[in-house]
């Protein structure tokens, strides 16, 4: 994907993507880096963090319909090592403490495991 429609996505982060961005953005969890909308081959992911070979994805309703491409999807970034963790608008907006106490065990975990 091209370096300017991620830029785009970068601006027009939705409300449940940014408030996760806020978060993860300077080293807030668990001290380690996460980019937004990072592309790895021709996909663009939400939140990566290379350190840990981990993607963040906020899924939208849209996902509803588009299960076959992102199964598709999820096969090739896993095929490259990484490990993703999903979560939908409706669980950022109604349980954010879950959701992001569950990014960060995720992060302990692979930490501890890249020692």
């Amino acid at each position: 994907m091209s370096l300017k429609y991620r830029r785009h996505l970068r601006k027009e982060l939705t409300s449940p993507e940014r408030i996760i961005w806020q978060k993860l953005r300077n080293r807030r969890m668990g001290d380690v880096k996460f980019r937004r909308q990072h592309s790895i081959g021709k996909f663009i992911v939400d939140f990566y963090c290379s350190e840990l070979n981990l993607i963040v994805e906020i899924d939208g309703d849209v996902h509803i319909y588009q299960r076959k491409d992102d199964k598709i999807r999820e096969i090739f970034l896993e095929n490259r090592g990484l490990k993703i963790i999903r979560y939908t608008n409706y669980e950022v907006r109604t349980n954010l403490i879950g959701v992001l106490e569950d990014i960060l065990r995720k992060c302990e975990e692979l930490k501890k495991g890249n020692r």
